[in-house]
């Protein structure tokens, strides 16, 4: 039972809740437990710099949400750290599988995103090319073949098909990638990127945030009388981001802000987590109504963080933040509250930790 669950408004009670860790007593010690709500869509915001939970605390809300009923959690796993989610031998484990080279469709990315995720100028010739290939075609081949027949000098057209080549040497896209019904099913899903990247990266997290989104909105207009072309009924996706600032910063930017801005209707929930939450947009600080907050001492990030500062807050950010590993100051937006709590400790292994130099000491000195 807890006392009390993030993201609820007080008096409001029903729907699933997420085990989250207990309150921080003024002397140190832990208080009563404390839940977070998952009954409704959230944005939210995971901070903290090296080596003070944020890895860990992303970790916390996807076991969470993966045992949350009417729930589908996927998670972009940039570092590889997430792998322990499907330990099937871990006490208290989760329902969950790593998809550990994934594969999207080509079409699945706007057109408009493929002169930038290739490296070329949209307004420049061979940006333009790859634009109108990606706008004809529903395949990689296929809008190579576009620009093979397309009315361009050789140089543009060769330079286009290079740029199509590179894209096809990540092994990324597929006639077969996943989709919304693939990644909404009855387990988390955990997205291994490790191997990638940051462009074939953006790629795989543009193409699954437009999925989740997309087929959502279809769902809501079916319930609204629109044509049934989808299921009355769909899992609510919560697509959890490690390392948010390369996504946001590449072409999986856009999908990811109209989340944040619109996500909440149709239910679609969005965590962030970065070290760097000066390197977000403003709209990815602003639109989260849950902001959780480890230790961060870069001015820049402190910054970010102090810009949108909520007059329920006593204070600033920084007076309030905590110092110790695993300990979170959480601004809970839907409560109007501030809270410190003390995360709870994961119950699947967590592979976020640092290597120790320590831990080779009387081996092989080769």
């Amino acid at each position: 039972m807890h006392a009390e669950v993030l993201g609820r408004s007080e008096g409001d009670e029903g729907g699933p809740v997420g085990r989250f860790g207990a309150h921080r007593a003024r002397d140190g010690s832990r208080g009563t437990a404390v839940g977070i709500d998952l009954d409704r869509p959230h944005a939210a915001l995971v901070v903290g710099k090296r080596g003070y939970g944020k890895s860990y605390t992303l970790g916390v809300l996807a076991e969470a949400v993966a045992r949350a009923p009417g729930i589908a959690p996927v998670v972009v796993d940039p570092m590889g750290v997430f792998g322990g989610l499907a330990d099937a031998a871990a006490e208290g484990s989760v329902p969950a599988r790593i998809v550990e080279e994934p594969t999207v469709r080509a079409d699945a990315l706007p057109p408009a995103s493929w002169p930038a995720l290739v490296g070329s100028d949209p307004d420049s010739p061979v940006g333009a090319l790859v634009w109108h290939a990606a706008a004809e075609a529903a395949t990689l081949d296929a809008m190579r073949g576009v620009v093979a027949s397309a009315d361009a000098t050789d140089g543009v057209r060769r330079a286009a098909t290079n740029r199509l080549r590179r894209a096809a040497s990540w092994n990324v896209f597929a006639a077969d990638g996943l989709d919304a019904t693939a990644l909404l099913g009855g387990e988390a899903t955990v997205l291994d990127c490790s191997g990638l990247d940051d462009a074939p990266a953006n790629a795989v997290a543009a193409a699954i945030a437009a999925a989740l989104y997309d087929r959502r909105v279809r769902v809501s207009r079916r319930r609204n009388g629109a044509p049934p072309s989808e299921p009355r009924t769909s899992r609510l996706p919560w697509l959890l981001v490690d390392e948010a600032h390369v996504f946001f910063e590449g072409v999986a930017g856009a999908a990811l802000r109209r989340i944040l801005t619109r996500g909440r209707t149709p239910g679609v929930s969005l965590v962030a987590a970065t070290q760097r939450p000066s390197a977000l947009p403003e709209v990815a600080v602003s639109q989260s109504d849950l902001r959780i907050v480890h230790r961060l001492t870069a001015g820049p990030d402190v910054r970010a963080l102090t810009a949108a500062d909520p007059a329920y807050l006593d204070g600033d950010v920084t007076d309030a933040m905590p110092t110790a590993p695993g300990e979170a100051l959480v601004i809970d937006d839907t409560a109007e509250a501030i809270r410190t709590v003390a995360i709870r400790e994961r119950d699947t292994p967590h592979g976020g930790a640092s290597p120790r130099a320590a831990a080779t000491a009387g081996g092989d000195r080769n």
